[in-house]
């Protein structure tokens, strides 16, 4: 079985067109990058109204089963794909109606989407540092104005850094403090 070798690059851009090298392991690219990597998986070029569309502008990049027009990439480059992803902004989640004995108002048309290619690939730890920003609660308190949409999801899907060290617990899940005696540790039923 042949493993897919991913690029290692700074961004997704550098891992289509020059990789610093290919690894199928975080021990491999780390070595071959000479420090920390972090795998991803990143849109990348432009969105395609279409999935032909997509399919013709990234030709040989990914698997085609058009007839006609079958291709195959070799295992360790299958390191691309195409992906469906709503164009704009998702719409709001409906609100149970309870109208003429139905819970659910009739269907809104489904939104808008766009085909994007979608690289995975090894990132550097500098670069991903880089590309972190700020953490989310301190973002939104220094913002001088309201945060749009786009930079609230790009917040919410950065992971969760701790400001300090998480102190360690000093009672068990199932014991307890009584109010009169803060001093006790009493177990719990």
């Amino acid at each position: 079985m042949t493993a897919i070798l991913y690029p290692v690059a700074a961004d997704a851009q550098a891992a289509l067109q020059a990789p610093l090298a290919r690894a199928a392991r975080e021990r491999e690219a780390a070595a071959a990058a000479g420090q920390e990597v972090v795998f991803v998986t990143e849109p990348v070029g432009p969105p395609y109204a279409s999935r032909e569309a997509a399919l013709d502008a990234h030709a040989g990049k990914v698997e085609d089963e058009r007839p006609g027009r079958i291709v195959a990439p070799a295992a360790e480059d299958r390191f691309c794909r195409l992906a469906q992803m709503i164009d704009g902004r998702p719409p709001p989640p409906v609100q149970p109606s309870l109208k003429d004995g139905r819970r659910w108002p009739a269907a809104r048309p489904a939104p808008r989407t766009v085909w994007r290619l979608q690289v995975s690939y090894w990132r550097l730890a500098s670069a991903a540092r880089a590309a972190e920003g700020p953490q989310a609660r301190a973002a939104r308190r220094k913002a001088r104005e309201p945060l749009d949409y786009q930079a609230l999801n790009a917040l919410a899907r950065t992971p969760m850094r701790p400001v300090k060290p998480q102190q360690p617990l000093d009672i068990g899940l199932f014991e307890t403090r009584p109010p009169e005696a803060p001093h006790i540790i009493m177990p719990d039923e």
